[in-house]
């Protein structure tokens, strides 16, 4: 009787086994005949109450039976693991035959494309660079560079100081790194100084409060404007073409003597004149000139025996001159659609 009972049981649980298709379902049939509240486990419990002859045989038959369903369990447990493996990776299944999706990579600012530009065309006529504090000294800023207390220069509409110590500016151009170069350094000089300079400007579409700047100093023995228009008109050849033609005027800067300008043809109207160039067919990019005597005193070198030019230009300028930028603001407004332009 026993025996017959657990035939069935077993014949039941087998059938029931084979439509398992999920771990959840192994879980649930596990606990309905194999748990403690199975009724095989009842049938295992009752043993006690059979005729003592009885007893052997029904409970090898009842083990027989558990033991074969665990086995039984054991390969539904792997089947249903493979058939989870195989549907999870056919629902994430990656097709290599596609092309990769390209990752997004940075480009160089137009106006640090510009400043490498420039580097690069000095660095080939043998300058070397250098760079200073952004944080400058009265002293160094102004004084040195013969811009005296009463210059228009230093007024607080022209010039950043820091609260609490009206020694201290944010530099107003590269130019104090010229008398640093000097003061530890014995000619001859080459060198260009690039950065950031700060200038409390009311913004417009070509004033902006911080710009790069990029100056130049050449000192040594028989120095001559001679040589500063042969550098300059090279550099204005490698940034704009061999054929673009260059024009010298003088002008004023304090810490030059004689002081000149530096105006390319205009670009926009070929040399023929317009509202961009005021009708003068040229555009000023720079100012330059040779370096004043007292200048060179400042920075502990002897005029008497020693000459030299210095030079400085906005990369932005430049910028807005070779790709026909009307508005410096552009530069830092952060307009993705500007800015890939130039990529």
């Amino acid at each position: 009787m026993i025996a017959e009972e657990v035939r069935q049981l077993r014949g039941e649980a087998e059938r029931a086994l084979d439509a398992v298709r999920d771990p959840a379902g192994l879980a649930e049939w596990k606990a309905q005949y194999l748990g403690d509240k199975s009724a095989l486990s009842g049938l295992l419990r009752g043993i006690g109450q059979l005729p003592k002859e009885e007893r052997p045989a029904a409970g090898q038959a009842i083990n027989a039976a558990k033991r074969a369903l665990e086995a039984r369990l054991a390969e539904a447990s792997e089947r249903v693991r493979t058939a989870s493996l195989a549907s999870t990776l056919d629902a994430e299944r990656l097709d290599v035959t596609l092309p990769g999706r390209p990752r997004a990579v940075g480009t160089l600012h137009v106006v640090t494309q510009t400043v490498r530009d420039i580097v690069a065309a000095f660095v080939q006529m043998g300058f070397e660079i250098v760079e200073g504090p952004e944080i400058e000294l009265d002293y160094y800023n102004f004084e040195l560079l013969n811009i005296p207390p009463e210059h228009p220069a230093r007024s607080l509409h022209d010039t950043f100081y820091i609260a609490g110590n009206d020694q201290l500016v944010l530099r107003t151009h590269t130019s104090p790194n010229q008398i640093r170069v000097m003061q530890r350094e014995k000619p001859p000089i080459r060198v260009i100084v690039p950065g950031k300079c700060y200038r409390d400007e009311a913004t417009d579409a070509t004033h902006e409060a911080y710009f790069y700047q990029i100056e130049g100093l050449a000192v040594d023995k028989n120095v001559t404007l001679a040589d500063l228009k042969g550098t300059l008109a090279a550099l204005a050849h490698a940034l704009f073409g061999e054929s673009r033609k260059v024009r010298f005027r003088c002008d004023y800067f304090p810490y030059v003597e004689p002081g000149v300008d530096l105006a390319i043809e205009c670009q926009i109207c070929g040399g023929r004149g317009c509202r961009a160039c005021k009708f003068t067919g040229f555009l000023e990019i720079m100012g330059a000139g040779m370096v004043h005597p007292q200048v060179l005193r400042n920075g502990g070198i002897d005029p008497d025996v020693y000459s030299g030019f210095a030079f400085g230009l906005g990369p932005e300028r430049i910028a807005m001159l070779r790709h026909g930028i009307d508005d410096i603001r552009l530069y830092y407004g952060n307009d993705l659609r500007f800015l890939r332009q130039f990529s």
